[in-house]
């Protein structure tokens, strides 16, 4: 069931890639991210780098990486993926995800051990936001 509420970050999309398909029917698009906000209380810096597949029927599916960086210094790297379908608005797309992390000691190990789960929303004009919850 979903749990508490553990962050809001907003940002930027910084970079985008067409990637070829495993065959020839479909493309990949690579997309890099930055955004800023807090989880867990912790003011943090996140970057990270997905792989959103093209589905039939408007789906897409993504999957990636990144890290969270504090404004102290400690940092959680996250792995997840997710389903969602594009806007309409340009490169928009929404998209509902799971992620796991690993971090250090510190304040942010509070999300080791914590499947969390967001929503991505991107505009067309590259802006983002994205919201987490734990799953409990």
């Amino acid at each position: 069931m979903l749990g508490d509420k553990l962050g809001e970050l907003t940002g930027r999309t910084t970079g985008v890639r067409v990637l070829p398909g495993d065959d020839y029917r479909y493309i990949k698009l690579e997309v890099s991210i930055e955004e800023h906000g807090s989880i867990v209380g912790v003011p943090v810096t996140d970057i990270g780098t997905f792989v959103s597949y093209e589905r039939s029927g408007g789906q897409m599916y993504a999957e990636g990486q990144g890290i969270m960086i504090s404004s102290e210094g400690e940092s959680a790297i996250w792995n997840g993926h997710g389903v969602g379908h594009p806007t309409g608005d340009g490169m928009g797309m929404n998209i509902g995800f799971s992620i796991a992390f690993q971090a250090g000691e510190g304040k942010l190990s509070a999300l080791n051990g914590c499947l969390v789960i967001g929503e991505f929303e991107s505009a067309g004009d590259g802006t983002l936001k994205s919201t987490v919850w734990a799953w409990q």
